[in-house]
């Protein structure tokens, strides 16, 4: 896609926020775009970035790593690390990211804290819940999240930010919103005055709006703003 392709699609996506947002009752700029980038090149991160973006989330931390050494001139992004948690990869990806959306395990979210360099702010992390008890789907339990919660409060190298999820898709945006309502319910039994989760990063092309109406503050979006992924 060219660079004025994504800049327009970029476009878009803003305006579909504003539009949700507005719907929502919600003040603007409460929702922020996190680009999507995985498996796209670097040059159209970089036609993203020129467009004014600055968020974007990788899946897979080498192709991510490659990016980001050819993007290191572009020292204002920030890096969202949206993929599966693996143990052997904790120590990179603290390191080279400003944000995990996908922590669900107490040992990841040890490893993260200890790996991350003292030169560097405190990652932020969203715990991933399952909402669907699907053993195909990452994400702690619902029942399991508030133990995960207080263990990632005693590391000093994480900032527990918010919640996530991933839920199964839907055209029907009554149904799309019910999990998205549930995952914003646990947010509001969770917070506290000392780790207020403001974050709720939940929401992708297909379902941006239902997300916003249930309190969505990051949505995470790939082919709306960068067109359908290269295929090689």
């Amino acid at each position: 896609m060219i660079p004025e392709q994504i800049a327009r699609h970029r476009h878009q996506v803003l305006a579909r926020i504003q539009a949700a947002t507005e719907r929502a009752g919600r003040p603007a700029g409460s929702v922020a775009l996190i680009a999507v980038s995985k498996k796209q090149p670097p040059a159209a991160i970089r036609a993203a970035h020129a467009a004014g973006q600055r968020a974007f989330g990788e899946s897979y931390l080498q192709e991510a790593l490659d990016k980001q050494a050819l993007l290191a001139d572009l020292d204002d992004i920030e890096w969202h690390f949206i993929g599966r948690l693996q143990s052997n990869k904790t120590r990179q990806i603290a390191a080279h990211f400003d944000w995990v959306h996908g922590l669900a395990d107490a040992t990841h979210a040890r490893r993260l804290s200890e790996q991350r360099p003292a030169s560097r702010r405190p990652l932020n992390v969203c715990l991933q819940l399952n909402l669907s008890g699907e053993s195909s789907k990452g994400g702690v339990a619902p029942e399991d999240v508030s133990a995960l919660l207080a263990q990632c409060a005693e590391l000093p190298g994480l900032r527990v930010r918010g919640l996530m999820t991933l839920p199964a898709p839907s055209e029907d945006e009554a149904e799309q919103r019910r999990p998205f309502r549930e995952l914003r319910e646990w947010r509001d039994r969770l917070a506290t005055p000392e780790c207020p989760l403001d974050v709720l990063s939940m929401g992708m092309s297909d379902d941006l709006e239902a997300a916003i109406l249930e309190g969505a503050t990051q949505v995470r979006i790939g082919t709306a703003v960068f067109g359908a992924r290269p295929t090689n």
